[in-house]
C-alpha cells in the first residue's frame, strides 16, 4: 500500500478552505487505496482511516516560533519512516509535492494591508511587516520548495498564483501544474434553492421581495466587509428596492458595528455567526459578494456559483481567472472601491440581469468540481510516487 503524508495545523472539515480541502482530498486517497497520514496540531477525526501524528506546539510561544517549530518538528517526524508522497500546503519545509492555498506570502500580506483604509495606519502596518520576524520566518518556510533539490512538484491553485510564483521566485511557469479548486456538486447545487429558500428566509425574517446579498468568511476585514458595508450605504441611498445582507462566519468587531450604525444599516445587515448550513443559506440568497483584498482561489465563490448565485469579487481573488466580468459574475478592481461595488450590486437588483448571470454562473461552477480536482491531484500524486 502506498503511503502519503499531509501536514496542516488543523485537519477539520469546518476549519477553513485549506483545512476542508485536505480532509476531502484524503477521503478520496483512502478510497483509492492509499494509506493516509496526517501531521498537525488538531484533527476532526475524519476520515476515520487516516493515521494522525500530533505535533505539539505550546500556545504561549510567539507566533514566529510556533510557525518555525511546526515546520521543523514535521521534518523530523517525516524522516522517521518512508512515505511515497509528502504533500505540503505551505507550512512545511520537507515535501515532494507543494500546493499552497495561501499563495506567495509577501504578495498576500501587502495586498491585505489595503484593508486598513486610513493611509497613516496603512503605512505603519507596512512598517511592522518589514520589522516582524513572523513574516520573514513564514517567507523562509514557504520558499522552501523553490530552493530544494530536487525541486518538488509545484501545483498552483489558480493562474494568479502561478503568475505570482513566476514573478517572485523567478521560476518557469511551464513547470508549474495548474489545478483549480473544485466543489462537491452533491452538496452545492441549484436544487437546494427550491428546498431551503423559504425556511432560511423565515428564520432570519427576510421578506420574499427582498434581494439578499450573502458574504461568507471568518476573517471579515481582510475579505472586504468594510467595503461591502460602505457600498451598502451608497446602495441604500440610491435605490428604493429592498435588500438585505447576510454575513456568515465571523462576528462583527466594535469598529465595524459603529460603521454599520452610522450608515443606518443595523436592520439591513444580518450576522449569522459560524454556520455548518452554508448551502442552505446560499439557497435563501440571490447574489454572492466577496470584495476580498486577497484570496488564492476562493472556494466560497465556486460554492455560491454552483448554487446559482452570480458573484461579485475582486481581481486579486485567484478565482477571478475563470470568471467573465458581466457575463457570469462581476470582477471589481483592487483595492475594492465601494462606489464600484455599489454599482455592481445595483445592477444585480435587476431580476432580469440577475437571472442571466445566474444561469451562466452555474455553467462555470459545473466545470470546476471536486471530482475533477481530485482526479488531477491523483494523477500528479501517482506520478510522483512512481518517480
Amino acid at each position: 500500500m502506498k503511503k502519503i503524508a499531509l501536514a496542516i495545523e488543523n485537519f477539520d472539515r469546518f476549519g477553513g478552505g485549506a483545512e476542508s480541502y485536505a480532509v476531502e482530498l484524503s477521503e478520496t486517497l483512502v478510497n483509492e487505496g492509499w494509506e493516509v497520514h496526517f501531521f498537525g496540531e488538531r484533527w476532526g477525526e475524519e476520515p476515520k482511516a487516516a493515521v494522525f501524528h500530533p505535533i505539539h506546539i505550546s500556545r504561549y510561544l510567539p507566533t514566529w516560533l510556533k510557525i518555525l517549530l511546526f515546520a521543523l518538528k514535521h521534518r523530523r517526524l517525516i524522516r522517521r519512516e518512508h512515505f511515497d508522497v509528502v504533500l505540503g500546503f505551505g507550512n512545511t519545509i520537507c515535501m515532494n509535492i507543494y500546493q499552497s492555498h495561501g499563495g506567495v506570502h509577501w504578495f498576500s500580506t501587502f495586498r491585505k494591508v489595503y484593508c486598513e483604509r486610513n493611509p497613516v495606519l496603512r503605512f505603519f502596518k507596512r512598517l511592522i511587516i518589514f520589522l516582524s520576524l513572523k513574516h520573514y520566518v513564514r517567507n523562509w518556510i514557504e520558499s522552501a520548495p523553490f530552493r530544494t533539490t530536487p525541486t518538488p512538484r509545484i501545483i498552483a491553485i489558480s493562474d494568479m498564483i502561478r503568475r505570482d510564483y513566476v514573478k517572485y521566485y523567478h521560476v518557469n511557469g511551464e513547470h508549474i501544474d495548474l489545478v483549480y479548486n473544485g466543489i462537491d456538486q452533491d452538496k452545492f447545487n441549484v436544487t437546494s434553492l427550491h428546498t431551503h429558500r423559504q425556511e432560511v428566509r423565515n428564520k432570519y425574517a427576510i421578506a420574499e421581495n427582498e434581494i439578499v446579498f450573502v458574504f461568507v468568511s471568518y476573517d471579515l476585514k481582510k475579505k472586504g466587509i468594510e467595503a461591502l458595508v460602505s457600498a451598502a450605504g451608497i446602495l441604500k441611498q440610491g435605490t428604493a428596492l429592498p435588500f438585505r445582507i447576510l454575513v456568515v462566519g465571523g462576528r462583527p468587531y466594535p469598529s465595524l458595528q459603529r460603521i454599520i450604525k452610522k450608515k443606518d444599516l443595523t436592520e439591513t445587515i444580518i450576522f449569522t455567526g459560524p454556520s455548518k448550513a452554508v448551502p442552505e443559506i446560499y439557497a435563501a440568497s440571490d447574489v454572492f459578494v466577496l470584495p476580498t483584498y486577497y484570496d488564492a482561489c476562493s472556494l466560497v465563490v465556486l460554492e455560491a456559483m454552483l448554487c446559482g448565485l452570480p458573484a461579485i469579487t475582486t481581481e486579486y481573488n485567484g478565482i477571478a481567472g475563470i470568471l467573465s466580468d458581466g457575463k457570469n459574475s462581476y470582477v471589481i478592481s483592487h483595492p475594492p472601491d465601494c462606489a464600484e461595488l455599489a454599482a455592481r450590486m445595483k445592477d444585480l437588483l435587476c431580476e432580469e440581469k440577475r437571472i442571466a448571470l445566474s444561469r451562466e454562473a452555474v455553467l462555470v461552477g459545473q466545470l470546476y468540481t471536486k471530482s475533477r480536482n481530485h482526479n488531477a491531484m491523483l494523477k500528479i500524486i501517482n506520478e510522483v510516487a512512481v518517480g
